[in-house]
């Protein structure tokens, strides 16, 4: 994977071909609950389809995917009033094994109180290393914070001004950090600091997964993801 992909890979845009209808989103959120068959699915667990366009193509109800798919950008379910097929959407979220939305469809109540909402912070770092060194040398790395909450953003990118000499670049949605080579241990330290800093802002780790892979003879690439979250108040306009 080239490098300028590592920051954009959990939010560069994926399109579905659900039943013939076409959803874009991005692979976190379709990673929002790594259990289901979709966090399996895109994490290479799963076998996938392309359509003639190059599409992931699923062969399922493609107008109700519309209430999967806004269920894992939120973790909220909004039906219409009218909405008359709770019965076939409980098959789908059961296909789909989106144990939450099971549950809200088994049991229909807010999962949060209706003030509030999941405010949600994906922390990734994909590092390459080297297999022959000892110590461990870290060839190249990049830690990635990805969120919509951008106090969070500012206060990192202001507490962690010391880290800038590794290039570290802000956008609207993310903060990233790229350095190299270096030790093990520098690129620990960041990342414990990092975690460290997310923690007390209330966020607590609702999951983490870990991919290894072997490119080249002599270097391994590690990837490392968690994802945060915590309950935020609504505020009106």
């Amino acid at each position: 994977m080239d490098n300028g992909d590592w920051g954009n890979r959990l939010t560069r845009p994926v399109t579905l071909n659900v039943g013939g209808h076409l959803y874009t989103t991005s692979i976190s959120t379709l990673q929002r609950y790594p259990d289901s068959m979709l966090g399996a699915m895109f994490r290479g667990d799963f076998p996938t389809t392309r359509d003639s366009q190059g599409n992931y193509f699923i062969d399922r109800d493609g107008t109700l995917f519309r209430y999967i798919l806004n269920f894992l950008r939120t973790s909220e379910l909004t039906l219409p009033v009218d909405f008359t097929e709770l019965d076939l959407l409980r098959k789908e979220a059961d296909f789909y094994q989106i144990e939450p939305l099971i549950q809200w469809l088994n049991d229909p109540k807010p999962l949060y109180p209706l003030d509030t909402f999941e405010q949600v912070v994906e922390l990734s770092s994909t590092r390459k290393l080297s297999k022959y060194s000892n110590p461990v040398a870290v060839i190249i790395t990049q830690l990635t914070i990805t969120t919509k909450v951008h106090s969070l953003l500012e206060g990192i990118s202001n507490s962690f001004t010391k880290w800038n000499k590794h290039m570290m670049d802000t956008r609207d949605c993310q903060v990233s950090f790229t350095f190299g080579p270096c030790d093990h241990h520098q690129e620990v330290s960041l990342r414990v600091h990092l975690m460290d800093y997310i923690t007390k802002q209330g966020f607590t780790i609702r999951n983490t997964r870990v991919h290894h892979m072997s490119e080249r003879v002599n270097e391994n690439t590690v990837e490392h993801h968690w994802t945060f979250c915590r309950l935020a108040y609504k505020v009106e306009d």
